[in-house]
């Protein structure tokens, strides 16, 4: 008797395998031809377009001063893989820190331009990309902290600035993008008063910044099911 009760259980196992493999097969052939009801259109799949407003903080030197820098960019995003828009940055220096806190001046200045940013692995999570600022602006010295400032409008020196850079770029969603990264700045000369020892604004600058806008809006995917006909 326990022999058969042991041949029963086989047959059991053996018939709940096969219902296990059927329903398992019927799903998955259920669920081939939903997926063959319908043709996917993808009209605008070879272009990708975007805007978005950025802003950047960034820490820096000139001239072995402590230099802070702010940026807000204006961009359009081809494809998600090159920007091009406008930058403006403004910055300020303690120049206090070269050891001439006697004149008790700092440096401020600004400079914007041309936007050029090449992406590199756009459709993942994370980006990396190579901004390039191309522009001028001006720069002077003012009297006093930054808050208290006493400003000389015949302080004011003209300056072309190239900006070259490295940035990780990370996608929170279509609508904000995350980035951090290094820049290097080139600048043509500047005449400043005759203790000041340097006569560019060249350096090394690292920050964070966000970037608010529609990365992907030309995006244009979607399903129409296809009618049978008997």
């Amino acid at each position: 008797m326990s022999k058969i009760n042991q041949i029963m259980k086989n047959y059991k196992l053996i018939f709940l395998s096969i219902l296990t493999f059927y329903f398992s097969n019927l799903q998955a052939q259920e669920q081939d031809k939903s997926e063959s009801d319908y043709i996917e259109f993808n009209d605008r799949k070879n272009t990708v377009h975007g805007v978005y407003i950025g802003l950047n903080f960034q820490y820096g030197t000139i001239e072995k001063s402590d230099t802070y820098l702010t940026s807000l960019k204006i961009a359009y995003v081809a494809n998600q893989q090159f920007e091009v828009g406008f930058v403006g940055t403004g910055f300020y220096s303690d120049l206090n820190n070269l050891g001439i806190d006697f004149n008790n001046r700092d440096l401020v200045g600004f400079y914007g331009g041309l936007h050029l940013e090449p992406i590199l692995f756009s459709k993942h999570k994370l980006n990396l990309s190579f901004p390039l600022l191309i522009g001028g602006g001006a720069v002077g010295l003012v009297q006093g902290n930054i808050d208290d400032a006493v400003w000389d409008d015949d302080d004011w020196e003209p300056v072309f600035v190239v900006e070259p850079g490295i940035n990780v770029l990370y996608n929170i969603s279509r609508y904000i993008q995350f980035e951090a990264g290094v820049k290097y700045r080139f600048s043509s000369r500047i005449n400043l008063e005759p203790e000041y020892d340097f006569s560019r604004i060249n350096g090394f600058s690292a920050g964070l910044g966000i970037k608010v806008g529609v990365f992907n809006m030309g995006r244009n995917r979607y399903k129409k099911n296809i009618s049978h006909e008997d």
